[in-house]
């Protein structure tokens, strides 16, 4: 009992706290409304003024692991070179409030349901996005280097495999590939660059039309990266022939050797693939999201997509054989131990 007291004192006061912060940033008397919540702890609300005006609030606990300051920088280095992020309000790191620009409610994902033939303009615009953001001077992140890839892949042998003792095997053959990926140039990459994350922006001009959220996690890492997580979207299908044609814009427009760059957007695609299924298996067993199964079918797919590159006959071989087929039985049964781990 006590512990649960504790707690709901601990939300009161991070709901005052929070009603402070937005009174002093001048939007007291705003209307708030859920805008998202996503698959980590941070919430966003919209804020809407008597004059129409709208601005979004981000909560971001500390005590679950969420860090606002990184949002911050990140934002103004997307904005000082021309791209569309948020501008930052108010923010208070503390606490981990931000009030934020709104960028509206036309995400890419929602505009490719509603008007199908926006699918192939808002790759594009996506495509010549990250051409010109991996043009810009670098901004000082974390690596991602050959050891991060292959720690961040220990979820889907732990988790989705039930098969911890593959993971061994897996950096094996995997890390040697990677290697050659630490010695080409790297870029910012923004992570979770996706239809979900995208907001098309028609009123402003050139790669600005598009708007970037959830950049908080970026790291420096291999130019393939990100086009690999906007043309292989866990949550939506893309066509395989935009996504070759992406690939081959991005190619043509950055000048890049076209088979290595193919080669390297082949690793990455697996070892993210790989890391999506483990995570959505954690999002399941640990925090009782079931709906995330659901993803993993596509997820297997461009999986299977990857590992018809040449290069990666090999490990292909050792995948087929020790990660388990998505069966609709398969996918019950882990719905079935949904909210059964705790702590994985």
């Amino acid at each position: 009992m006590g512990t649960k007291i504790e707690k709901l004192a601990q939300m009161m006061d991070r709901i005052a706290a929070s009603q402070e912060f937005v009174k002093a940033a001048g939007w007291g008397t705003a209307r708030k409304s859920l805008l998202a919540g996503d698959a980590s702890n941070r919430r966003y609300d919209r804020l809407t003024a008597s004059d129409g005006s709208t601005a979004v609030f981000m909560d971001a606990p500390p005590n679950k692991g969420e860090e606002v300051s990184p949002f911050v920088r990140i934002a103004k280095y997307l904005i000082q070179n021309g791209l569309s992020a948020p501008r930052i309000l108010a923010q208070d790191p503390e606490n981990g409030f931000l009030l934020i620009e709104d960028l509206g409610d036309d995400l890419f994902a929602r505009l490719m349901i509603q008007q199908p033939d926006m699918c192939r303009p808002l790759y594009t615009a996506a495509t010549d996005m990250l051409v010109s953001l991996h043009k810009a001077e670098p901004l000082e992140l974390p690596i991602c280097d050959s050891d991060w890839l292959v720690r961040m892949t220990d979820l889907v042998f732990d988790l989705y495999a039930n098969n911890g003792a593959g993971f061994a095997r897996f950096d094996r053959l995997f890390r040697p590939m990677a290697r050659l990926l630490d010695h080409t140039p790297r870029v910012v990459i923004l992570r979770d660059f996706h239809a979900e994350n995208l907001l098309w922006l028609p009123e402003r001009k050139g790669i600005a039309r598009v708007g970037v959220l959830d950049f908080q996690d970026a790291l420096l890492g291999h130019p393939a990266y990100d086009l690999v997580s906007i043309l292989q979207d866990a949550r939506r299908d893309v066509a395989p022939e935009i996504e070759a044609e992406m690939i081959a814009r991005y190619i043509a427009n950055t000048r890049t050797d076209a088979n290595d760059f193919q080669a390297a957007y082949a690793l990455l695609g697996t070892q993210r693939n790989l890391r999506i299924l483990g995570i959505f298996a954690r999002l399941c067993l640990r925090d009782g999201k079931a709906h995330y199964v659901d993803f993993i079918p596509r997820v297997w797919g461009y999986l299977q997509r990857n590992l018809k590159h040449p290069n990666l006959a090999e490990l292909a071989q050792f995948l087929t054989e020790t990660l388990p087929y998505p069966s609709p039985d398969f996918l019950e049964d882990l719905k079935a131990r949904c909210a059964t781990h705790p702590n994985p």
